[in-house]
Order: structure tokens, then sequence, then C-alpha cells
């Protein structure tokens, strides 16, 4: 199995819910459920590896606070070397609602602060070289993503393939922030993305047509993932072909983490050698089987297995 590492933002999730409609200021409202727990996109990746049984690094920092003492003690011999910086751990409240929608409330704490410095006092190039990078998080890593030049040449010295997954940026997908992810996309061999960030930066509005434009832009025998939610996942291959995975009905719980989930899947298959079907395959069977289960539950390495048969 190739080497696998994620790099980007840990933090504290805490969710709650429903509620509906958005109570009126000065009130209060009884929820039914609240969860605290780890979040961030590459924190919800690393927890989908851990119960998928699968070795991988995680670079990451944290905050000088319990919440960071925390975060620190959920990933245990992983997390010894993440530099602590002097800001509050980053938290994140998030409100579900009946429809199946969430709305987030987010600090910016100490993502902000983590930084190449902090990645390379983690990561052994020589250790990782032939597997796989999934980078995420980019538009809350503020000073790490002002070195993606610099990231994205250790990697490409070590023989590393990028695998990127930006998130939704704060303040939306504006022409800049389009044009900065289709910048960082040209130094990448993989795209992760979800079908509305796919056809926004593509400006299409068919998902295939958008993906093979988006690319169009990024190395050659780049692949590109477009995650699609109830309607399963699409790829475009390194030799240009389209390949379809429908998604298993489930009765959805809790959808926070689902592309994460997806991500993590699809890298532990592909770290597998397996074809780009069965990581697509895969990536949806376990992204479902988390969504449907409270307490989440990934399915282990049986369902990974199964499922990229």
């Amino acid at each position: 199995m190739r080497p696998l590492a994620v790099i980007g933002n840990v933090n504290v999730d805490l969710i709650v819910g429903p509620v509906a409609p958005w109570p009126k200021a000065g009130t209060e409202t009884v929820v039914d459920h609240d969860d605290l727990r780890v979040g961030g996109q590459a924190g919800n990746s690393a927890l989908a590896w851990q119960a998928l049984g699968i070795d991988f690094e995680i670079a990451a920092n944290l905050g000088d606070d319990q919440f960071g003492r925390w975060l620190s003690e959920a990933f245990d011999s992983r997390a010894e070397k993440w530099p602590v910086h002097s800001e509050g751990t980053t938290l994140s409240v998030g409100m579900t609602h009946p429809d199946g929608e969430r709305t987030f409330f987010t600090t910016r704490g100490h993502l902000p602060r983590f930084s190449l410095a902090d990645v390379l006092c983690v990561l052994d190039g020589k250790r990782l070289s032939g597997g796989y990078a999934l980078l995420c998080g980019s538009f809350l890593t503020d000073d790490l993503t002002r070195e993606y030049d610099a990231f994205f040449d250790w990697a490409d010295a070590h023989q590393i393939a990028v695998a990127l997954d930006t998130g939704w940026p704060i303040d939306g997908w504006t022409p800049a922030n389009c044009v900065a992810a289709r910048s960082w996309l040209s130094r990448c061999a993989f795209a992760l993305f979800n079908e509305v960030e796919t056809t926004t930066l593509a400006g299409l509005e068919n998902p295939v047509e958008a993906a093979r434009k988006i690319r169009d832009g990024m190395r050659k025998g780049a692949t590109v993932v477009v995650k699609r939610g109830p309607d399963g996942a699409i790829a475009i291959g390194a030799n240009g072909q389209l390949i379809q995975v429908p998604a298993p009905r489930v009765e959805v719980v809790d959808t926070i983490g689902a592309g994460d989930v997806f991500n993590a899947a699809f890298l532990a298959a592909l770290a597998q050698e397996r074809p780009l079907e069965s990581c697509l395959s895969a990536a949806v069977r376990v992204a479902s089987r988390a969504i449907s289960t409270l307490p989440r539950d990934y399915g282990g390495p049986t369902l990974l297995e199964d499922a990229t048969k």
C-alpha cells in the first residue's frame, strides 16, 4: 500500500439541533441532540482512515487551550509533533435543520497560523515518497495557503501526488477565490470537489463538462472527481474517460463531513492501487454508511475491502 497523509484543518465541532425555524433574538431553544467531536476537513478524513484501519500521517496545528489538548489526545502519537500556537482552538458550532441543511458559526482561532514549517516538522518527504497527500482547508489555513507554491515544490521533489479539496470559501466563490483554486489545481494530481464547487469553478452547468474543463487546467494525467451526494460520484480519469458510480439509498442522519469521509475512502482505495471505478465505489459506500449512522460508523476495513472488489 502506498503512503498516505492529510494536511490541513483540525478543529472542534459542536453540533446541535434540529432547529427550525431560526430562533427569534433573545429567546432560548431546546434541541434534541448535541455532539462535541473532532472536526475540520483534515480531522474528519483522518478519523475515517482510523476507523477503516488505514495507516496514515496527519499534519495539523493546535490552539493553546483545553480544546487543543483534547484534539491532541484524540490523535494520540500522530499529534506528538503538531505545533501549538498561542491562539485559542478554532471552534465550529453547527446547527442542523429538519430539511437536512445546516448552519455553521466558526471562530478563526488557531487555523490561520498553520504554516509550511508546521507541515514539514511533522511529515517526512522520503517516507511519503510515491504516496498521496490530501490537502484541504485552503481558505482557513492562511499562512500555509500563502506558501502553497513551496508546498507543491516539496511534494514534487518527493514524488508525492497531491489531492486537493479546498473546502467552501468563507466569502464564497468570488472571482479571486476561483482564480486561486484553479492555480492550486494546476499543481495537483487529483481534484476532489463537490458538484457546486466544480460547476462554479468551471463556469459550466453540466458537471461532466465542468470536470473536463477543470482537468484541462491541471497537470498531465490528472483525475477530477465530482462528489454528487445522493447522485453518487463521477470522475474524469487520467485517460479522459468518464466513470460514474451511483450512491446507495440510505436514510440520512448526519451529512456533516460526508465529503471528507468520501475523500478518505477514495484515497485509501487508491493507495491500495485499485482501479478508479473501485475507488469511487468505495468512497460512495463508506460515505453513505457514515451519514446514515449515529453514532457514526464507517463500516471498518471489511466495508472498504468489499466495496473495492
